[in-house]
């Protein structure tokens, strides 16, 4: 009994085996080109130190504004006393906190390295500070789901209509209304 075992599990693995090459091969075989896994995370940066001081300098005020709008929407939510408001903004206020405590670490440690001159850390840094304004920009727009508005408008809206000229003139009131009779089921289950 052990040995058909033994033989089955080899021959399972053999055609696992033989099935995942022939696959491997044949998307080989195919030519496909290799998916960009980066999801557009790396770029490069081609910002010479000095600017991306300067940079950052404006990534720090939108990040404080951020937090400024999402504090007057957590203050408004306590004087609603909508609890379920308040809780979430006031999670997304402190997430915000932390992001921004940590870009300006990271913005002292990004005008240190420019100040070295070591090109390669100032980018690094600059590149995290990016990752941080772009988190803030995301718990901006969570903070106004929050309160129920959407974050894609961000200046006034106008609808507009218009009225396909070839409809017929008619007056759907003249119409007569539909005499629908709706009997409802025997019983189908009274004892009497």
């Amino acid at each position: 009994m052990r040995r058909q075992n033994v033989f089955s599990f080899t021959a399972v693995t053999a055609v696992a085996f033989l099935l995942g090459h022939g696959i491997a091969a044949a998307q080989a075989q195919i030519g496909q080109p290799i998916p960009d896994a980066t999801a557009g995370v790396t770029r490069q940066v081609n910002l010479s130190p000095a600017e991306q001081v300067a940079q950052s300098e404006s990534f720090l005020a939108r990040m404080d504004g951020s937090r400024t709008v999402v504090r007057r929407q957590l203050e408004t939510a306590r004087a609603q006393r909508d609890v379920v408001k308040t809780l979430c903004l006031n999670d997304k206020l402190n997430q915000l906190d932390v992001a921004i405590r940590s870009a300006r670490e990271r913005r002292e440690a990004l005008e240190a390295a420019a100040k070295r001159g070591d090109a390669d850390l100032t980018n690094h840094e600059f590149t995290i500070l990016t990752v941080l304004r772009q988190r803030t920009d995301q718990l901006s727009a969570e903070a106004n789901q929050c309160i129920g508005q959407e974050a894609g408008f961000i200046t006034d809206s106008a609808v507009t209509s218009t009225i396909d000229p070839n409809l017929p003139q008619e007056d759907p009131s003249l119409y007569p209304e539909p005499s629908v009779i709706v009997e409802p089921p025997a019983c189908s289950s009274c004892i009497r």
